[in-house]
């Protein structure tokens, strides 16, 4: 290997490194490290920068969007000339200023808040431009059936399905209810793992006195138990894991840096009866930390998996890990006020998309 080979190339060895995969870091606008932290986890779910780098090549002659500057920054990570090195995301972050007022600004901002920005706005870029292709079909009274809506390729790969199952406690009837997910939100305890987490996510909780549920079949309220299950789950799970929590005594958020084991492998337990896939396994791709204090401070890095080894990326500086290393980001087995850095999104990609 020549002098000028990277740190990263060494660690890695030239004959184990990947043909065709470029590790790039991304450089900071100031404090831009919570885009910069979910561009790098999105960029290594392979389904999405399949998708994306597709979306690039069909629509070469597209106004700009948040979704074409994305595609662009993607393809030029692809098709580098080195194979590590790092970029500047610029006219992302200019683009996503644009977009939306909230980051518009040097603050640092929550990295949920912008996936779930992000993966939103760009499904609606893509319906836009079905829309705008296929003339839509009307129903008899000339409204367009907006629930017949082509599912897009971001529903493809990040959207589940989430049913609320109410029991009436009087008459044993039980109603159900769906919603879509583009990630799962979930509560963090103290020295705890994702499946318990997952597993209180879909208690049973009883609704009583004030909160009783206005059963149709009785037509009167009644006390009912209710729990959430995962009826359809999506060929990439994101979770996200509430480390920052609103303190009335210090009036403002906390961050919760409880230890939470997320491992390598999951498969979920908290499956409806009729999921269609309930036996999916999942590999867990990427995670996104959240490295000090408070939601208003702190930073954030990446860690990826990518052919078989684990890479950290902090902003424009890329280096190998451990896969024990991982560990170190579970969180603090004590006190909720000292910095550390923990999980707080999980990536997780279905085996049988690999």
């Amino acid at each position: 290997m020549g002098a000028n080979i990277s740190q990263l190339e060494r660690d890695i060895g030239s004959d184990q490194f990947p043909p065709n995969e470029h590790y790039f870091g991304l450089v900071n606008f100031g404090n831009t490290c919570y885009s910069n932290s979910v561009l790098q986890a999105l960029y290594f779910c392979k389904p999405f920068r399949d998708k994306v780098l597709e979306y690039k090549a069909k629509n070469k002659r597209t106004k700009e969007t948040l979704l074409t500057c994305l595609a662009d920054l993607f393809y030029s990570i692809a098709t580098q000339k080195k194979k590590v090195g790092s970029i500047a995301p610029k006219k992302f972050i200019a683009r996503l200023r644009k977009e939306k007022e909230e980051f518009d600004n040097y603050m640092q901002q929550d990295a949920h808040e912008f996936l779930n920005f992000l993966i939103n706005h760009i499904n609606e870029i893509i319906l836009e431009r079905h829309q705008s292709s296929n003339k839509p079909k009307t129903g008899g009274n000339g409204e367009t059936p907006s629930s017949q809506q082509e599912p897009t390729w971001v529903h493809e790969i990040f959207q589940g399905i989430l049913t609320s199952e109410t029991r009436c406690l009087n008459c044993e009837t039980v109603s159900s209810k769906d919603e879509d997910f583009f990630d799962l939100q979930v509560d963090v305890d103290q020295n705890t793992s994702i499946t318990h987490c997952l597993k209180c996510f879909s208690n049973t909780e009883t609704l009583c006195s004030d909160n009783k549920f206005k059963c149709d079949n009785c037509s009167s309220y009644q006390e009912a138990q209710k729990r959430m299950r995962v009826k359809k789950l999506p060929m990439i799970l994101a979770l996200h894991l509430k480390r920052f929590k609103y303190m009335e005594q210090y009036n403002r958020h906390i961050k919760v840096s409880h230890r939470v084991v997320f491992p390598l492998e999951l498969r979920l337990f908290n499956t409806s009866d009729d999921a269609v896939n309930p036996d999916r396994l999942y590999d867990l791709v990427a995670v996104v930390i959240h490295c000090g204090s408070g939601p208003n401070r702190g930073h954030y890095i990446s860690i990826v998996k990518s052919h078989g080894f684990w890479l950290l990326f902090d902003d424009d500086m890329v280096d190998k890990i451990d896969a024990s290393t991982i560990e170190d980001f579970y969180g603090l087995t004590s006190d909720i006020q000292k910095s550390s850095e923990t999980g707080y999104i999980l990536f997780y990609q279905s085996r049988d998309c690999m």
